[in-house]
C-alpha cells in the first residue's frame, strides 16, 4: 500500500522534494501531498525587484499547477495552523490531512530581535505580497510629497546589509530616480540609507567585492550606517546605537531569520531561534518519518557554522529529503546532506552585481550580473519550469 508523504510549504526546498520524489517513486510507492498557501511557486530571491516596481509579481511566480502538470502529486491550496506529531496529521485551515511521512519546508519568518518597534513599524521582505506592498507604499510617498512636504516621506532606510539589504538597496537607487522625475521630486530631497550592525556588509563575500558594491551603491547616493545596530523603532523614526535618529516614513527590516511557529508549536527540537535541529539525513531530531528542510531548519556545516539560508541549500535540501523518504520506504541506506556550494552572487541594481564563485574567479559588475540571471534560469529549468507561468 502506497505510504502518504504531505510536504508543507511550496517553497525552494518543497517543491524540489515533491518533484524529486516523484520521479523516484511510483504512485504504488507513494501518494505524494503538496501543501501551500498559495497556488503559485515565489523565486524569493528575486522579491528586491518587485518591490520597487522593477519587476511585475507574474516575474518572480510560477503556477505550481503548470509545474505539477499531469504528475501524480495532490496540489492543496491551504494553510498549515499546527502539526500532530503523536497522531500523525496536520491541522490546515480549511481539513486536516494524515501523513506516513512528512516534510516541513514552511520557511522562516522575520527575526526582530527584540527590538523595540521594529516590528509595529517596519516593512518586511519574505514574500511577493510583501513586496507589493512596500512597492505601493513607496509610490505613495512620491505621490503625497508635493502635498505634504515631509522630507522623511523621501528617506527611505533599509536595516540589514545582507544579501536581500544589499539587493534591495541597490534597486532602489535605480528605482527611485525614474521616481523623481515622474514625481517632479527634486533628486537631492531623496535619502537612502542601509544600516547593519555588523562591522561590514554583506558577510562571506571577500573584501574586494564588498568594497566593489559599496563603492558601486555610494556613487548613486546610498549612505552607509555600518557597525550600527538599531535599538528603537517609532513612527517616523528608526534610533541608532549612540544616538543618531533617521527620520523616515519608510523603515524595511531585512535583518534576519527565525523558525517558523508551527516548528516550535509541535514540539520539534530547536535552536534559540526557533529553526529545528535535524540529524545528517535531514530528519527531525528523534523523529524517523519528519523531515524538516530549507530555513525551517538548523545545519552546521563541517567547520560548525550554520548554512546560511540560501536557495541553493534549500533545493539541495530537498533533493536530498526526497532520496532519503525513497530509502526509508524501501529500506535500503539513506544519504547524508553533504552540499555542493556553487558561491554566492549579489546584486546591485543597474545590471550589476558581485560574485564568490571561487578564491580564482570572483567577477564583478555586468559579468557576475549574467552569472546571476543564468543561474535563475537554471533552476526553472530544473523545476520545469523555464518556459511556464
Amino acid at each position: 500500500m502506497a505510504k502518504k508523504v504531505v510536504i508543507l510549504g511550496a517553497g525552494y526546498a518543497g517543491l524540489v522534494c515533491a518533484l524529486e520524489l516523484n520521479k523516484l517513486a511510483t504512485s504504488q510507492d507513494a501518494e505524494i501531498v503538496l501543501v501551500n498557501k498559495h497556488d503559485y511557486h515565489q523565486l524569493i530571491t528575486q522579491l528586491h525587484e518587485p518591490a520597487v516596481g522593477a519587476k511585475k509579481q507574474e516575474d518572480i511566480t510560477v503556477s505550481l499547477n503548470s509545474v505539477l502538470g499531469s504528475k501524480p502529486i495532490k496540489f492543496i491550496k491551504d494553510t498549515v495552523v499546527s502539526i500532530n506529531k503523536e497522531q500523525q496529521s496536520v491541522e490546515l485551515e480549511h481539513s486536516t490531512i494524515a501523513y506516513d511521512y512528512l516534510v516541513v519546508a514552511l520557511g522562516s519568518e522575520t527575526e526582530f530581535f527584540g527590538i523595540p518597534g521594529l516590528k509595529e513599524y517596519s516593512f518586511t521582505m519574505k514574500s511577493v505580497n510583501q513586496a507589493n506592498r512596500i512597492r505601493e507604499h513607496i509610490e505613495k510617498c512620491f505621490e503625497n510629497y508635493s502635498k505634504e512636504k515631509r522630507d522623511s516621506m523621501l528617506t527611505f532606510v533599509v536595516g540589514g546589509a545582507g544579501f536581500s539589504g544589499i539587493e534591495l538597496v541597490g534597486e532602489l537607487a535605480d528605482k527611485l530616480p525614474e521616481l523623481t522625475a515622474k514625481y517632479n521630486v527634486p533628486k537631492d530631497k531623496v535619502k537612502v540609507f542601509s544600516v547593519e550592525a555588523a562591522p561590514s556588509i554583506m558577510p562571506g563575500f571577500d573584501p574586494e567585492l564588498v568594497d566593489f558594491a559599496k563603492q558601486s551603491l555610494e556613487q548613486r547616493g546610498v549612505k552607509f550606517s555600518i557597525g550600527t545596530p538599531v535599538v528603537q523603532v517609532e513612527p517616523g523614526k528608526v534610533h541608532l546605537k549612540g544616538g543618531d535618529i533617521i527620520e523616515t516614513d519608510t523603515m524595511i527590516w531585512t535583518g534576519g531569520v527565525r523558525g517558523v511557529q508551527q516548528v516550535i508549536d509541535a514540539g520539534f527540537e530547536t535552536e534559540p531561534r526557533g529553526r529545528a535541529k535535524v540529524d545528517e539525513h535531514m530528519r527531525a531530531l528523534g523523529h524517523k518519518n519528519v523531515w524538516i528542510i530549507g530555513d525551517a531548519c538548523f545545519v552546521l556545516t563541517p567547520e560548525g557554522r550554520p548554512y546560511p539560508p540560501t536557495a541553493q541549500i534549500s533545493t539541495q535540501m530537498g533533493a536530498n529529503a526526497a532520496v532519503n523518504i525513497y530509502a526509508t520506504m524501501k529500506h535500503i541506506k539513506l544519504e547524508k546532506f553533504d552540499p555542493h556550494l556553487y558561491g554566492a552572487v549579489a546584486s546591485l541594481g543597474r545590471k550589476e552585481a558581485v560574485a564568490n564563485l571561487s578564491p580564482k574567479f570572483k567577477p564583478k559588475g555586468w559579468v557576475a550580473y549574467r552569472i546571476k540571471d543564468a543561474s535563475k534560469l537554471r533552476y526553472l529549468s530544473t523545476i520545469g519550469a523555464l518556459f511556464k507561468k
